[in-house]
């Protein structure tokens, strides 16, 4: 059974960083393409970003610059580096294997001072 497994969230001031991961199981992460989503209170669900299984991302507009999706094959992880962070990127952040359509339990990222 495929499972994705989020960890790294946390509370942090604005202007903080953190590394959220995504850990795969079950199934090997090498050719399938992973994205990051997040769900704030009282919005609609935001596709963050998108790394395919040759490693090209994709971000929101929202995002760029600012948080890097990467991959590590041989571990089986996905990793979602948050830099500059804004109130609102405050969020539960899930993880998403785009063939498979299958989605973590998700993680709660809460900026704040």
């Amino acid at each position: 059974q495929v499972q994705l497994v989020e960890s790294g969230g946390g509370l942090v001031q604005p202007g903080g960083s953190l590394r959220l991961s995504c850990a795969v199981s079950g199934r090997t992460l090498r050719l399938l393409v992973m994205e990051w989503y997040r769900l704030a209170p009282g919005k609609q669900r935001e596709l963050v970003a998108t790394i395919s299984a040759g490693g090209s991302t994709n971000y929101a507009d929202s995002v760029k610059g600012r948080f890097t999706i990467s991959r590590d094959n041989a571990k089986n992880m996905v990793y979602l580096q948050m830099n500059s962070l804004k109130v609102e990127d405050t969020a539960v952040y899930y993880c998403h294997c785009v063939q498979l359509n299958l989605w973590g339990q998700g993680t709660q990222v809460t900026v704040s001072s």
